[in-house]
């Protein structure tokens, strides 16, 4: 489902929970054929219908629409628990959108809508899911609960951060992954989204990912970026001034003279954080702000199958 096609009918993040409804229903009709299981009856998979079954389970609705049999199928639902992590620190508000430019084209709208997609996921799913927003500071915990009102509160935290101006703020990541896995006593699956900008050394990063596997938790990382200028430093020939947004450094290149070494810097990272995470059994999913969210949601009914 490309939130692109809902542009017209939804824009501002103001409807933030009414944007992340049209994408869910849109990746969920399309699944009639998929391979995922695990779905409560909000969720029923269709299979095709064979000669001398009962036609109890037969949806009828998807017989008009195709001129074919169906039967919902409907499975044990698995009360799963979620804990969903957001880094709010000042690079994930990168780029600078433009006036009328969609909030999810910068990487803190973007995860904050993913969130609200899974969010929404989770509780057609009757699941618990749980926030944690860090920077410079722990700013929100809220443990994992499936209770409506725990929902709002929850969705209220997220449009919240998109009201936020954008200020100077360098990012903790080792601290903080640290201290949430403290509060994580029960067995859940851990979803991050950052963008995997850190000071600190990757071993570090790492030691504080594994933390967070403690109790037999599941991790999935979410490496968002924005791929146009920071995978592949899409930039004209002039001369720019780069600023570093959590420390105020400043330097002066022409871009097109440095983006092979550039490119072939951020490939070799990308691929340490990948063997990495392999290595220490973590799901490492780079994700494009503003793309579609088929990777984020296919990625999540993955890992909750091998999760069960």
């Amino acid at each position: 489902m490309k939130i692109e096609q809902e542009k017209e009918l939804i824009s501002g993040f103001k409807h933030l929970e009414l944007l992340a409804n049209q994408v869910v229903e849109g990746f969920i009709s399309g699944m009639h054929k998929s391979p995922f299981h695990g779905f409560s009856a909000e969720f029923a998979e269709h299979k095709v219908y064979n000669k001398g079954e009962s036609t109890k389970h037969i949806d009828w609705k998807l017989y008009a629409k195709t001129d074919r049999l169906y039967t919902k199928r409907f499975e044990e639902e698995t009360n799963l628990r979620c804990h969903l992590i957001l880094d709010n620190s000042s690079s994930m508000h990168y780029p600078k959108l433009t006036s009328g430019q969609p909030f999810y084209q910068q990487k803190i709208g973007f995860s904050v809508l993913a969130a609200t997609v899974l969010m929404n996921l989770l509780k057609k799913q009757r699941d618990a899911v749980g926030l944690s927003v860090f920077s410079d500071t722990y700013e929100y915990y809220a443990p994992e609960k499936g209770s409506d009102r725990h929902h709002r509160m929850l969705l209220a935290q997220l449009e919240g951060m998109l009201d936020d101006p954008k200020v100077a703020k360098p990012t903790d990541t080792i601290t903080f992954l640290h201290q949430i896995a403290e509060k994580l006593h029960r067995r859940s699956m851990v979803i991050l989204f950052t963008d995997m900008f850190q000071n600190e050394a990757q071993e570090k990063l790492f030691n504080a990912l594994q933390h967070l596997k403690h109790n037999k938790h599941k991790v999935v990382v979410f490496h968002v970026v924005d791929e146009a200028t920071e995978l592949h430093f899409d930039f004209d020939n002039h001369p720019r001034k780069f600023v570093d947004v959590e420390t105020g450094e400043v330097i002066n290149v022409f871009a097109d003279s440095l983006q092979n070494a550039y490119q072939n810097q951020v490939e070799t990272y990308f691929k340490s954080l990948s063997l990495a995470c392999a290595q220490n059994k973590i799901k490492y999913v780079p994700v494009n702000v503003g793309a579609d969210f088929e990777k984020i949601l296919t990625t999540y009914l993955v890992e909750k199958q091998m999760f069960g």
